[in-house]
C-alpha cells in the first residue's frame, strides 16, 4: 500500500516503525482488519496486542476484568493442548466450556466460548481474537449485573443488534436469561471470589462511621451471595459526636442500608467485626469490601437510590428483582 506525498508515493512498509505504529493507532478495529489483509508484514503489525489492548479497554474495559481475561486464557490453553473435555464436544463441537467450580447444586460455569475453532490458529495469540469474540457475542464472560438493590454474578455476552447484553444467572443452573441488559448495569467483578464463597475482607479493622461498603448477602446458606450497598453507621448508644465517638473501635459494626426506608427491618443491621458469616432475620451476611473510589460510590448511589418509602422485598424474591 502506498501513501501519496508531496514527492510522490511512499510505501507504508518504508515508513519508520514508530510512525507506522502511530498511524495504525488511529485506525478503527474494522480498519485494522482490512489493513491486515494487505500483506504479511502489515498483518503482523495490525494484530499487535499493543493496538488491540487499547480497543479492548475503550469498548470493553468497564465490563470485563481480570476474571474474564483469566477465563479467556483458559480457552486458549485448552485449544492449544487439544484436550477439550469430551462433554464439551457432545454439547457443541465448536464450543468450549470453561472450568466448573463447586458441587451441585452450587455448580458454577465460569465462562463459555461458542466457537473456539479459530483458537488453533496464530490469531489466538492476539488480543484481536478476544475483541471479536466479544464483539460477535461468541464469548460468554463472567461479570456482575446491577439488579434492583443487588449486584449479582452472571455470564454475559454482547448483542450487537441491540448494543446491550444477554445474561445467564445462576439459579440451580445457568438457565435464567436476562435480555437487553444495558451497559451501565454491568461491571467487571472487583474481586475474584466465587458467588458461593465468602469474601475474605481486608478492611474490617479500619471501618468507621461514614465509610461506604458493599457486603455479600444471601437469603439462606444454601444459595449464592449477592452484593449489597451499605454505609457504616453509628451504634445506637453513640451520640455521634465526632470527638466522643468510639464506634470505629467497637467489636460490632452498624450497617445502614439506606435503600430501605426507616422502620424496615433491613435498614439497620448489626454485625460482628470478626468477619465471620452472620445470620439474622434479614439474611446471611458474608465478606465486606470497602469502596475506596468516588466513582464506585456514585455508581451504587445511581442504581440504588435512597428509599423514602417502605420497600418490602421478600427474601425469597431475590431471584426475581431486575430493573
Amino acid at each position: 500500500m502506498d501513501v501519496i506525498g508531496p514527492r510522490g508515493s511512499i510505501s507504508l512498509l518504508h515508513i519508520p516503525e514508530p510512525i507506522l505504529e502511530r498511524i495504525l493507532k488511529l485506525l478503527s478495529p474494522q480498519e485494522l482488519v482490512r489493513m491486515s489483509e494487505v500483506c504479511t508484514c502489515l498483518r503482523d503489525n495490525c494484530r499487535s496486542d499493543s493496538l488491540w489492548e487499547v480497543h479492548i479497554k475503550q469498548k470493553w474495559g468497564g465490563v470485563i476484568g481480570d476474571v474474564a481475561f483469566k477465563e479467556w486464557q483458559w480457552h486458549i490453553t485448552a485449544a492449544k493442548e487439544k484436550e477439550l473435555n469430551q462433554l464439551n464436544k457432545e454439547i457443541n463441537q465448536k464450543g468450549s466450556l470453561g472450568p466448573f467450580n463447586g458441587t451441585w447444586p452450587m455448580l458454577y460455569l465460569r465462562s463459555y466460548l461458542e466457537d473456539c475453532s479459530h483458537l488453533n490458529s496464530s490469531l489466538s495469540k492476539s488480543l484481536m481474537a478476544l475483541f471479536f469474540s466479544l464483539e460477535n457475542g461468541k464469548f460468554w464472560f463472567p461479570a456482575q449485573v446491577f439488579m434492583g438493590v443487588f449486584v449479582r454474578d452472571a455470564l454475559l455476552r454482547y448483542d450487537s443488534k441491540t448494543d446491550n447484553f444477554q445474561a445467564r444467572l445462576q439459579s440451580g443452573g445457568w438457565h435464567i436469561m436476562a435480555t437487553n441488559v444495558q451497559w451501565d448495569k454491568v461491571r467487571a467483578p472487583p474481586v475474584d471470589t466465587l458467588p458461593y464463597v465468602r469474601y475474605v475482607s481486608d478492611c474490617l479493622p479500619e471501618l468507621k462511621p461514614g465509610d461506604h461498603i458493599e457486603i455479600q448477602r444471601r437469603y439462606r446458606r444454601e444459595t449464592s451471595y449477592d452484593w449489597c450497598y451499605a454505609i457504616i453507621g453509628h451504634m445506637d448508644s453513640c451520640n455521634e459526636n465526632e470527638n466522643l465517638c468510639s464506634c470505629g473501635h467497637s467489636d460490632t459494626l452498624m450497617l445502614e442500608f439506606k435503600q430501605y426506608s426507616e422502620g424496615s427491618r433491613m435498614r439497620r443491621v448489626k454485625l460482628e467485626r470478626n468477619g465471620e458469616e452472620y445470620e439474622e432475620a434479614s439474611g446471611c451476611y458474608g465478606g465486606i469490601r470497602k469502596l475506596r473510589s468516588e466513582e464506585e460510590i456514585q455508581r451504587w448511589e445511581k442504581h440504588v437510590p435512597l428509599r423514602r418509602t417502605t420497600v418490602n422485598i421478600p427474601l425469597h424474591g431475590f431471584n426475581n428483582v431486575l430493573h
